[in-house]
């Protein structure tokens, strides 16, 4: 089986709440989704996609894959996609870092070998060890009165726990938390994400006010190692998530034994085939781990499924229906949310389509 073409798309998906507002002021109502459509001489079709949480977020750009397919394509046209490490070794070895750009074409080749094999991606994966994935949802920074019946609305629709975003003003910070935590109900969970938006100082502050409140501070600050400087000061359990951005990253919190949580988005790792080896590292070292991505629709929610899917229950904190919080679609067909669980489709492959009619005309098509 050889790849004859390469294709790739960009539509915008717009977010259902108007503006998702996150961090130290930042805010998307629109989000611009990548989607990578390979075709085979065989007649498989395999997809991915990558979406950034805006132009801003950590070191992704929505141009990052075209201007990567420039580069890689030329020496992916003509090699097998089933061979899912060659084609990893393959686009390492054109270009250093880049796993956001790569993370499309990686996740369409698994796609593909799923359906060569006739076997979900979850199988290809190690094989289902977690049927319906526990769910969060994200309220958004927002007059506390309105995250409040955000929280009251999710919950009537299953979803159990809740990530409360802060960042931009570490005094308000602290009442939207004390207020959010105090709606829970038994067996809910909270985390409050900074996003990295607060000063060390700041964030001690705030872990100090709501030392007696029982929720999870995700990523506090920019860097890892501003983040321990709070986590030394802080009672509450930490998730880390933007500064986990591969092996090294990984090795790292395990030595230090610094964090509870570790966030694992697919695209921050470069993709299904270095998040695997990421993630089994740390369920080894016994550290829970999150299935998510930087943003997506039905495409990476399909991948981020079957990432949950694959991943031992007891070491599976959370994941998140980012199909959800669009008005657009990416792909047809995908995992399905329920009762507050997202489960991955059993069909071959990923188990989702491209949406042709929703993306449009390709903006960069590639032959061989």
């Amino acid at each position: 089986m050889k790849i004859t073409r390469i294709r790739i798309y960009k539509t915008g998906l717009p977010y259902v709440g108007g503006a998702y507002v996150w961090g130290a002021g930042n805010a998307i109502e629109v989000a611009e989704a990548s989607v990578v459509v390979i075709d085979t001489d065989a007649g498989l079709q395999g997809c991915g996609e990558f979406t950034p949480c805006g132009e801003n977020y950590m070191v992704a750009h929505s141009e990052g894959v075209e201007a990567l397919a420039r580069l890689v394509v030329p020496k992916l046209l003509g090699e097998d996609p089933r061979q899912v490490a060659r084609i990893e070794q393959i686009m390492d070895h054109a270009v250093q870092g880049h796993g956001y750009a790569k993370a499309p074409f990686d996740a369409a080749c698994w796609d593909i070998l799923g359906q060569a094999c006739d076997q979900p991606v979850w199988m290809l994966l190690g094989g289902k060890l977690t049927d319906g994935a526990p769910m969060y949802r994200v309220a958004p920074q927002k007059a506390t009165d309105e995250t409040l019946a955000e929280m009251a609305r999710y919950r009537a629709e299953g979803y159990r726990q809740f990530q409360i975003k802060v960042g931009e003003d570490w005094a308000s910070d602290i009442e939207r938390i004390r207020a959010g935590v105090s709606l829970l109900e038994p067996g809910e969970k909270a985390m409050a994400d900074a996003n990295q938006g607060w000063r060390v100082d700041n964030a001690i502050r705030v872990a100090r006010a709501t030392a007696d409140l029982d929720y999870i501070l995700e990523q506090p600050c920019r860097t890892y190692e501003e983040c321990q400087q709070v986590r030394r000061v802080a009672r509450q359990p930490m998730k880390l998530d933007e500064c986990v951005t591969g092996m090294a990253a990984a090795q790292r919190i395990v030595a230090d034994r610094g964090a509870e949580v570790v966030c694992l988005k697919l695209s921050n790792l470069g993709g299904l085939s270095k998040a695997r080896r990421v993630r089994d590292f740390l369920v080894e070292n016994r550290l829970p781990v999150v299935s998510e991505d930087t943003w997506g629709g039905e495409i990476t929610s399909a991948a981020v499924a079957h990432f949950a899917a694959s991943t031992p229950e007891e070491y599976l904190q959370n994941t998140t229906d980012l199909m959800n919080y669009n008005t657009r679609s990416t792909g047809i067909g995908g995992p399905t949310a329920k009762d507050g669980k997202l489960y991955a489709t059993d069909t071959p492959g990923l188990g989702v389509t491209p949406d042709f009619e929703n993306l449009g005309s390709p903006v960069a098509e590639y032959r061989a």
